[in-house]
């Protein structure tokens, strides 16, 4: 089983932390849209794992209309062997989702919506250049409620001038919707952002980490309290509503990226598109090259599967570790791993390693730690 994630590089306006690809001239849509469905048909030929979610990501596929996001699912569902049960998942904003779109999307076959709330708080949404309010928020869950059953909402935390105060009353907000899904991102300063300049000429200040923690450990314990089960660091769903998106991506399976940007993985080999839309264009156009691409060396695959499985509920085998690399890889693993047991970040449970509730947060720090350069 594979994935399909699909690149639609367009915004109605630049959010300040956002570092993906992503134009707010929409001068060129139809060219890029027409080379997406290109690129479709390419990585059609010869792929015989069937796919098993789509997930439309940006960008802001809300953007696109009802006609052309169903070229695109038809032509994908034509030229792709697709499993019975598929999981289509497209992002949107509450500006776009209007009572018109959602039924033109709960019309088609996408069954998961994922709404980019990011806060129910004005003043943060402001701070973040969103495009839309706390009102518009709360009406887009409102709408979206009555045509699909399985919705997921972003939330921000880790905001600057945030407090346990807004996150509280965020949680607050979202209690009050019977959702499935949340996904929950302490926020980051990316490089080449508005809030990275921001951060270097003091227009802003950032929590400090102890804050962002307290943030973490609210938000984990009010929303597990609620039934929620946090498979991934940034991912909390309720049973039987995990993302199957995610899940295949932290679970390592292949996947198909398809547009300006996109990644992909065949299990051996990662490629990412060209990140600019003419280039994309042109280099599909002309039947030049449109992506890099790396294979991964035994220790690449090793510290992903160090990186990924802290990350999760899956969490690592070290039966797993010797079968699929060698004794030393599980030698090395379980000296390092050791004084991380002792700080009570990690925890054994049928001889799976797996974070803590307190050691979760800190999960990349850890792997990091586990990461190796050189073994034989």
């Amino acid at each position: 089983m594979a994935g399909l994630y699909l690149h639609i590089p367009f915004c109605k306006q630049s959010c300040h932390y956002c570092n993906f690809h992503f134009s707010t001239s929409q001068n060129n849509r139809d060219e890029v849209l027409t080379a997406i469905n290109k690129e479709i048909n390419q990585k059609a030929l010869g792929f015989n794992d069937k796919i098993s979610t789509i997930y439309f990501g940006g960008g802001t596929p809300t953007i696109l209309t009802e006609k052309e996001l169903n070229t695109i699912i038809e032509n994908i569902l034509k030229k792709f062997d697709v499993e019975k049960n598929i999981e289509i998942t497209v992002e949107a904003n509450p500006d776009d989702l209007t009572k018109s779109k959602l039924s033109a999307l709960s019309n088609s076959v996408v069954n998961r919506i994922s709404i980019g709330v990011q806060s129910f708080i004005d003043k943060e949404l402001k701070s973040m250049n969103r495009a839309h309010d706390s009102k518009k928020a709360i009406k887009s869950i409102e709408m979206a409620r009555k045509y699909f059953e399985n919705i997921s909402i972003d939330i921000l935390y880790g905001l600057p001038e945030s407090s346990l105060e807004s996150c509280n009353y965020n949680l607050d907000f979202i209690q009050k919707f019977d959702l499935n899904h949340i996904s929950a991102y302490a926020l980051t300063i990316e490089p080449k952002t508005a809030l990275q300049t921001f951060l270097k000429k003091s227009i802003i200040e950032m929590p400090d980490e102890q804050l962002v923690y307290d943030q973490f450990k609210l938000i984990n314990e009010r929303l597990t309290n609620r039934g929620f089960i946090n498979y991934e660091v940034c991912s909390f769903a309720k049973k039987d509503f995990f993302s199957q998106n995610n899940s295949a991506y932290w679970l390592r399976k292949k996947y198909i990226g398809i547009g300006p940007s996109a990644h992909s993985f065949d299990g051996n080999f990662r490629s990412w598109n060209i990140s600019n839309n003419k280039k994309y264009i042109d280099h599909i156009n002309q039947g030049l090259s449109y992506f890099k691409k790396e294979k991964l060396t035994r220790i690449d695959h090793y510290n992903e599967y160090i990186m990924t499985g802290l990350r999760t509920i899956w969490g690592i085998s070290t039966e797993y570790i010797e079968s699929n690399f060698n004794v030393n890889f599980k030698n090395y693993f379980l000296e390092k791993i050791q004084k991380h047991i002792v700080q009570k970040n990690v925890e054994i449970r049928d001889n799976v390693y797996l974070t803590t509730n307190s050691g979760r947060f800190l999960a990349d720090g850890i792997a990091s730690d586990l990461f190796l350069v050189n073994l034989k």
